[in-house]
């Protein structure tokens, strides 16, 4: 009897997990508890609570029940598994697949029945594949500390920074301007700027395209800029085509922006007229209203802080000098800025926030796909013969002179296109699908212009498919410290030959970041007619943020982010999804290049069969790690469950909001001291070893924290699964 128990067991819990976010109504997908019904009675799995994340590799615990009708109460228990994650971050959904069972302990039960259905579940259950919404599981996940030491080395020199307090747009160039000529037209072209930037050889002057028919026109670069009516008919040939559609029009009026143009890496500032300084709720700090820089002062220092690419810097003088902080060593008030404030668009960048921990967890987050090894070809393009160099600081060479990151290593080629990796025995192909490659990449530098291919990864190998994957570092997000940044922060120069080859630039582009929309771009301006588009024209090869095509700029894109009630926590998360990563064009494998190449990795679940949310059942059941099970009953807080049933428990659930002092009147920045503070080394926190459950009870140990801990972190994860499901069924606002 109790064996054909454990089998139906095995094979319904097997059934129930692979099918969580199968269900034929999507607007289900993540939610919990799922549950399946079996012969014997019903059974329930309990969201997973993930405790660690490794590559792909996730460890986790989960609850489960089974309700039997030969008996009054339900058996509960919890498992260990280790599994391999596929996911699909443009759908913000990932897969358990060949789950290993570690461990399970049944409280309720004896040693015998417990021993028997856990060999029976350890043959069953890497059959499994258990999905879960991504949101829940950046917010449920329990261990983070993924700092690697070659991050260590990102650069956190600032670049020029220009402040201005008129409406200004900033026009870099990649080092020194290089001019080029242009077939059939005798106009020339300055080819190392993602603008429409040209030179007419008749008068020497230059134009630079600013929208529809508007030209501003200089006759030096680093000059005076003026719209004029006066383009020569060469010029106007040249302008790009149209947008496919056009950016929303949300200010359309105001002075035309000043042209600053620079040649080296430099963010610009600006500030509509005077500087509006408007208070943070509950903190001493202010931030500046009217610019679309993220520009604070605390009061207490009279200092500024401004958050470019993921980093702080301060002055006292808002024409600088300006120098790096690091997050740890910000004022404590950062930490208190409300999730509502118009300037929560910074808690990523500021230590010890569940913002940051969770940009922290999202930069860990691979997305996968399966590579059909027989439909994927990749062809070379080189300016010329293939050009090989040192590759600094290893035993590698690459090539300067194309947009596709080619290594020689071992004696063989490898290349990486759109996140798939390719070896040939000759630098000009013909290239295969690589099934492994050297170790040694792995340990290119953050000063390496080719540092963002070791985050591209082989999975695993198999005849006719190759699982593949790639982390946001690959599309220039990185882990410093325990907050994310954009860029190494190190200036590669680009290839100027016939055609213009990029490298990926951390500078000059007004980065900003949202939790749900991850990195986009604009302009520093926040006024202004013109729309200012980039990359038109086709003068240069493999897109202006390096040789992988990331999609977060629009053409015609023309304003930097609005503060936080645009892309706010509590009121933009839908808003920020649809804007952000609600698109195929955010997953690099549903590229045009890759379509015919792969298939998701988890397109393989589709057929599997389907349970139902378990609506009749709180999704309130947890296990410790030791595997006790536990049951929030919100403000009466936990029962244990014991063999006699459920038995009241004395954790306690803490106080929702701790207590705080009433915060200062807020002052006015005036009379500000004239020397900057003393800088403190950052201190970082020692990376402890990661260690599994014990599967016997413990009499000392305390899980209260982490119960509390878990719970909340549910809550929060489910609420942005609920978020997430709105946006995508239309609940969400469309901006751009």
């Amino acid at each position: 009897m109790l064996h054909h128990f454990l089998k139906s067991l095995s094979l319904c819990i097997l059934s129930l997990a692979c099918s969580a976010l199968f269900a034929a109504d999507e607007e289900q997908q993540g939610n919990w508890p799922r549950e399946i019904v079996i012969k014997e009675g019903v059974v329930v799995l309990y969201q997973p609570q993930p405790e660690e994340l490794d590559g792909n590799m996730l460890k986790g615990r989960a609850a489960v029940s089974v309700e039997m009708e030969s008996r009054d109460q339900p058996v509960f228990g919890a498992i260990w598994f280790n599994a391999e994650l596929r996911i699909d971050r443009s759908d913000r959904t990932a897969y358990m697949v060949g789950l290993d069972v570690e461990n399970i302990r049944i409280p309720e039960e004896d040693q015998d029945k417990a021993g028997a259905l856990a060999a029976l579940l350890e043959r069953e259950i890497p059959k499994m594949n258990i999905p879960i919404s991504m949101d829940n599981l950046l917010a449920t996940l329990e261990v983070v500390d993924a700092r690697a030491s070659a991050a260590e080395q990102i650069n956190t020199q600032p670049p020029k920074i220009v402040f201005s307090t008129e409406p200004a747009v900033l026009v870099p160039l990649d080092g020194e301007p290089q001019i080029r000529e242009i077939e059939g037209s005798p106009v020339r072209r300055v080819i190392n700027t993602p603008f429409t930037l040209l030179q007419d050889p008749a008068s020497d002057s230059f134009y630079l395209y600013a929208d529809e028919d508007t030209w501003y026109r200089a006759e030096d670069l680093q000059g005076s800029w003026q719209i004029t009516s006066g383009v020569p008919a060469d010029v106007a040939k040249l302008a790009p085509p149209p947008a496919d559609s056009e950016p929303e029009d949300e200010t359309g009026s105001g002075a035309p922006p000043k042209v600053i143009v620079s040649t080296e890496p430099t963010e610009l500032i600006v500030i509509d007229g005077k500087a509006e300084f408007s208070p943070v709720e509950g903190t001493q700090l202010l931030y500046v209203s009217n610019t679309e820089s993220d520009l604070l002062m605390d009061i207490n220092g009279q200092n500024y802080y401004v958050l470019l690419a993921g980093r702080w810097y301060t002055t006292r003088d808002l024409n600088g000098p300006w120098s790096y902080t690091a997050g740890e060593d910000l004022p404590t008030d950062f930490k208190a800025i409300p999730e509502s404030s118009e300037v929560n668009t910074v808690l990523y960048a500021v230590p010890g926030t569940k913002a940051a921990e969770e940009a922290v967890l999202d930069a860990q987050m691979p997305q996968t796909a399966a590579v059909d090894p027989s439909k994927a070809s990749l062809a070379v393009e080189y300016d010329g013969a293939p050009t090989f160099k040192d590759l600094d600081g290893t035993d590698l060479d690459y090539a300067v002179n194309t947009a596709t990151p080619v290594i020689l290593a071992s004696g063989r080629y490898y290349a990486v296109d759109e996140a798939i990796w390719f070896v040939a025995d000759n630098p000009n192909g013909s290239w295969a699908v690589a099934r492994e490659v050297p170790a040694e990449i792995y340990s290119i530098p953050p000063e390496s212009p080719l540092y963002y291919v070791t985050f591209v990864r082989i999975y695993k190998a198999e005849p006719d498919v190759v699982y593949v994957g790639y982390t946001p570092g690959y599309t220039n997000t990185y882990i410093y410290n325990t907050t994310v940044v954009y860029g190494t922060g190190y200036y590669y120069p680009g290839w100027y030959g016939r055609y213009y080859y990029p490298r990926y630039s951390t500078w000059g582009f007004h980065v900003r970041y949202t939790p749900w929309g991850g990195w986009r771009f604009g302009f520093s301006y926040s006024s202004g007619p013109f729309h200012f588009y980039m990359g038109g024209g086709g003068w240069y090869r493999g897109g202006w943020w390096g040789p992988v095509p990331y999609r977060g700029y629009h053409r015609g894109y023309r304003h930097g982010y609005n503060h936080g009630y645009r892309n706010g926590f509590n009121h933009g998360y839908a808003r920020g999804y649809v804007a952000g990563r609600n698109r195929d064009g955010d997953n690099l494998y549903k590229s045009q290049r890759n379509i015919a190449r792969t298939q998701p990795a988890t397109a393989a679940l589709a057929d599997r069969s389907r349970s139902r949310v378990s609506a009749a059942r709180a999704n309130n059941v947890y296990t410790d790690r030791d595997g006790n099970i536990y049951r929030d009953r919100g403000v009466d807080g936990w029962d244990k469950r014991t063999k006699d049933g459920w038995a009241k428990d004395d954790i306690k659930r803490p106080a929702t909001q701790p207590d705080r002092p009433a915060a200062k009147p807020v002052t006015r920045p005036e009379n500000r001291p004239q020397q900057l503070p003393e800088q403190r080394p950052q201190q970082r926190p020692e990376t402890k070893p990661a260690s599994r459950p014990s599967t016997q009870p413990s009499q000392t140990r305390d899980y209260s924290r982490d119960l509390n801990r878990s719970r909340d972190n549910r809550a929060r994860g489910n609420q942005r699964t609920r978020s997430y499901n709105r946006a995508r069924s239309g609940g969400g606002m469309r901006r751009r």
